[in-house]
């Protein structure tokens, strides 16, 4: 890269980030040099020279010792350890195919469930269109998707409905805490789950679906906004009346078969029992 070149990040870079305060959400551009003294380049960055630039359009997001920008927008690349919730699109003798939104197709064989599934009998248990949550376990070189439903909160999910937002927007629709996810739950009486590939799944009654709906596609439109709970509670309040009493539980059907249904209360600061099940980490609040 030419002299030249980091010359015009620096100069477009230092203007961008004097005329922010500090605090202020701060969109960077492609190449844009990022103000990270003494951070490390995480995801979303690369150095050149010394200095950290951004590599996609997106929100500066400083997580010391790292800088990472944070895209607006973006299709779901999973990570070992994802969980995530996928969607049944084929059965085959010993294993099913999901779409979990990447860019393959993520096979779950019969050994990474529970289940003891004999060869032939894969439908007995999940039908194309069925829904469940499962943990990334491993990426290939070729770029195959590893997943399995052997673990705490994974399995088949009975009801409600599968809301679609960008996998970039997961972190403010969980919120810092679970605030976000509290904010809805509450509001609502509504149960959310949130896969770290962007696929929500909410439950309850007709009306609490629609309006946790509504409230999701909202935090889709305009996650990059700065006071977006306090939006997104507004628009709730007057949408309809808040449930203070909070969501009842679902029936959702563990991939346990011997185990109790219901949902795994999520144990992040500021979360309350039963208030909602976040399946993923990544509550950053960039």
């Amino acid at each position: 890269m030419s002299q030249g070149h980091r010359s015009g990040h620096r100069r477009r870079g230092r203007g961008d980030s004097s005329s922010h305060p500090p605090g202020d959400r701060i969109l960077v551009l492609p190449g844009q040099e990022l103000p990270a003294a003494g951070l490390r380049p995480g995801r979303g960055t690369y150095r050149v020279g010394g200095k950290v630039y951004a590599s996609i359009l997106g929100l500066l997001s400083p997580k010391p010792p790292f800088v990472h920008v944070v895209p607006l927008s973006g299709r779901y690349i999973p990570k070992p350890e994802d969980v995530v919730i996928g969607t049944v699109t084929d059965c085959q003798g010993t294993f099913w195919l999901l779409d979990i939104g990447a860019p393959r197709w993520a096979p779950l064989h019969m050994t990474g469930t529970p289940w003891n599934v004999e060869i032939g009998e894969t439908e007995k248990y999940l039908r194309v269109r069925d829904s469940v949550v499962v943990r990334v376990e491993n990426l290939d070189a070729t770029g195959r998707i590893g997943v399995t439903m052997i673990g705490e909160g994974l399995g088949k999910l009975e009801g409600g409905t599968i809301v679609n937002v960008s996998p970039a927007r997961v972190p403010r629709v969980v919120g810092r805490g679970g605030s976000m996810i509290q904010t809805i739950t509450r509001h609502t009486g509504a149960q959310v789950a949130v896969g770290q590939n962007g696929r929500v799944w909410v439950n309850g009654s007709p009306e609490a679906i629609a309006r946790a709906s509504d409230a999701l596609r909202l935090i889709d439109e305009e996650g990059q906004r700065r006071g977006l709970t306090e939006r997104v509670e507004s628009f709730l309040v007057a949408s309809g009346g808040s449930d203070e009493s909070g969501p009842t539980l679902p029936p959702r059907e563990s991939a346990h078969r011997d185990a109790v249904p219901g949902p795994t209360a999520p144990g992040g600061p500021g979360d309350e029992p039963g208030d909602s099940d976040t399946l993923g980490s990544g509550a950053e609040d960039y």
